[in-house]
């Protein structure tokens, strides 16, 4: 059976955690605002793995894009959302993709082009399959690599972020949590 995207949508959604936060964010009025990353595809993981929905999740990312670079002004969205999502017992990581530019270099020693939008963050994921993203207010899936890896379980790099050395070990700590994973060299 070949993942659609209902499935991916029905799969996030069995996890309780995304479904809450999914049915929170658009109180935030974010601008393209996203539910995106491990929450998504991990899903789908522990489905195949017969794991519990929220199994293995490190953390929510939630991205959106505002114009105001300012960290007072991504501040104050953290701070509305903690106070949104503060019975919840996660770790919830609200990003301005468009300041990510600012402090990338910082922690990961590499230069970062600045984004022009959310879904060019969700972009540059390090692994291409888990590019995917859930739009709060318009309930579309963006998978620009489309679903297959996901399904398939495949971590390949992203040729948009090549980045060996981060994807081995990003690759590594999923492939430890689902040893299923087959990890494609690059």
């Amino acid at each position: 059976m070949t993942l659609t995207v209902e499935d991916l949508v029905n799969l996030a959604m069995s996890n309780p955690i995304n479904a809450e936060i999914y049915s929170r964010l658009p109180s935030l009025r974010l601008n393209q605002c996203m539910l995106t990353a491990g929450c998504l595809f991990q899903a789908v993981w522990n489905n195949r793995s017969n794991l519990p929905s929220t199994w293995g999740v490190k953390d929510y990312d939630v991205f959106y894009f505002d114009s105001d670079l300012s960290w007072e002004a991504e501040n104050e969205v953290i701070l509305e959302a903690a106070a949104i999502f503060h019975d919840l017992p996660v770790n919830i990581e609200i990003k301005n993709q468009a300041r990510v530019h600012l402090w990338y270099e910082a922690k990961f020693s590499r230069a970062y082009a600045p984004l022009l939008s959310a879904k060019e963050g969700i972009d540059r994921y390090l692994i291409a399959g888990t590019c995917v993203g859930l739009g709060a207010e318009t309930g579309e899936v963006y998978a620009p690599n489309g679903l297959n890896d996901i399904d398939q379980g495949l971590l390949r790099i992203n040729p948009k972020a090549p980045q060996p050395g981060l994807f081995e070990r990003k690759a590594e700590s999923y492939q430890t949590r689902w040893p299923w994973l087959e990890i494609i060299e690059y």
